[in-house]
Parts: structure tokens; C-alpha cells; sequence
């Protein structure tokens, strides 16, 4: 049985990576996702909110030009850790 190739096998870095970081519908949720996101990945970001069906959740997007999968990674996991966040995909 073949196994899945790996988020890290996949990516060949610098490389562009996009964060899509959905969470509570409340106006600090894109500024705090670029907070995090400046922290790792400094750059000039216009980041795309897009709301839920009911309003409840946004969608923030980024993509940052990631310059390795460490950097992918605690992306991941700080953005995860946002108290408003529910999911980042």
C-alpha cells in the first residue's frame, strides 16, 4: 500500500501558500490573522474576507510566499490558536 505523500513532500519552497482562516464574524478577525501572518511572513498583504451563509463565521484568505514548511507549519498552528478561530485551512 503506497502511502500519502506528505504536505512537505508536496511543496517546493519559496512557494506560494494560501491561508484560509474562517472564524467568528467580528471586525478584528483579519488584523489579527495578519498579525500572526507578519510575524513568520512579513510582506504587504490585502487579505480576502468573505462571510459565511448566515453571517455567522468569515473566511479570511492570505497568501503569503512561504520559504519553508516550518514556516507553513507554525502558520498553521498560530493561526489555529486565535481565540476567534474555529478552523484554518
Amino acid at each position: 500500500m503506497q502511502e500519502e505523500p506528505k504536505l512537505r513532500d508536496l511543496l517546493e519552497f519559496p512557494c506560494k501558500f494560501t491561508y484560509k482562516v474562517m472564524g467568528y464574524a467580528k471586525p478584528e478577525l483579519p488584523d489579527l490573522v495578519l498579525e500572526v501572518i507578519q510575524r513568520h511572513a512579513p510582506g504587504d498583504y490585502s487579505p480576502s474576507v468573505k462571510p459565511s451563509g448566515k453571517g455567522t463565521y468569515h473566511a479570511v484568505s492570505v497568501t503569503i510566499t512561504a520559504t519553508s514548511i516550518e514556516q507553513v507549519e507554525t502558520l498553521y498552528k498560530e493561526l489555529a490558536d486565535i481565540e476567534i478561530v474555529r478552523m484554518v485551512l
